[in-house]
């Protein structure tokens, strides 16, 4: 199987590179290669390289900065997907595509389904929004994977901000009122595998959600960090309230997963199991 990835230094795209299958290759596509900022430029990245599949790995993440540039995240997040998933149509290619939580509300505390209606509170969940609904529309086989709290051992992300304030300080004020479940960006990265595969031959695709379990809160799974890392630092449970940013952020970020097991028998992982991974890598 030939891959094309967007991305390259991102924490998925990172992950695919280490953890490409054997028989497997891959070229991954920098943003010196191909810029989001250009759609244009990436539908003919699609068309420019051989491939059986194509992942994009690549996004605008800076959340709370979209609220002041949402037109540009909107082109990054919205629109380049869109120019790549019609690429893929015109060679016939399956599309994977990396969603999120956000595209919800955030609303009451039941799981949301696939197939929830969407209602972002911010800026970067309707750049995602509109790239979901781009690839969608453009007749390509396509896989959409919503996932959240992503942590791997590189890149900016909770667990490394957690570690390095954790050495700082004897407290840390967390959040303790947003719920949701942390997902290693390894596991992340061998979901894409195996559902490039299965679209590859012949699978249907679509909309599915991806997390780790269990569901927890920001402070505990800080809590769990400064264990599991051996550091003397309190974590104080705050609320949202308490901690204000540009960007609304939601409380409820359960995604129920069972769509993407019933499909192709991948289970939730173990952010417990994660997050040691992600210390040892740290340590070694």
């Amino acid at each position: 199987m030939k891959l094309l990835v967007f991305g390259q230094t991102g924490q998925v795209a990172r992950e695919l590179a280490r953890r490409l299958p054997a028989g497997a290759e891959a070229v991954f596509l920098g943003r010196d290669r191909a810029d989001l900022s250009d759609p244009a430029a990436c539908a003919a990245a699609v068309a420019a390289h051989p491939a059986d599949a194509v992942i994009n790995a690549a996004a605008w993440t800076a959340v709370d900065k979209a609220e002041a540039e949402e037109n540009a995240a909107t082109v990054v997040n919205g629109e380049s997907p869109g120019a790549m998933a019609r690429a893929c149509a015109a060679r016939g290619l399956p599309f994977l595509h990396i969603s999120t939580d956000y595209v919800f509300d955030g609303q009451g505390s039941a799981a949301f389904t696939p197939d929830h209606p969407t209602a972002p509170l911010n800026a970067y969940g309707r750049s995602k929004l509109a790239g979901e609904n781009a690839i969608r529309a453009s007749g390509a086989r396509h896989l959409i994977l919503r996932t959240s709290w992503v942590v791997s051992a590189h890149g900016q992300n909770f667990v490394k901000t957690m570690l390095r304030l954790g050495a700082e300080r004897a407290s840390l004020n967390v959040v303790a009122d947003q719920i949701g479940g942390p997902t290693p960006a390894a596991a992340i990265a061998d979901t894409l595998f195996v559902a490039a595969t299965a679209l590859c031959d012949g699978a249907a695709g679509g909309t599915h959600h991806f997390a780790g379990a269990p569901d927890t809160s920001w402070a505990d799974f800080a809590r769990a960090i400064m264990a599991d890392a051996g550091l003397d630092c309190t974590i104080n449970d705050i609320p949202s309230s308490a901690y204000p940013t540009p960007a609304a952020r939601p409380r409820n970020s359960r995604l129920d997963c069972s769509r993407l097991t019933e499909s192709y028998g991948i289970p939730r992982p173990d952010w417990h199991q994660g997050l040691a991974d992600i210390l040892k890598e740290l340590r070694t």
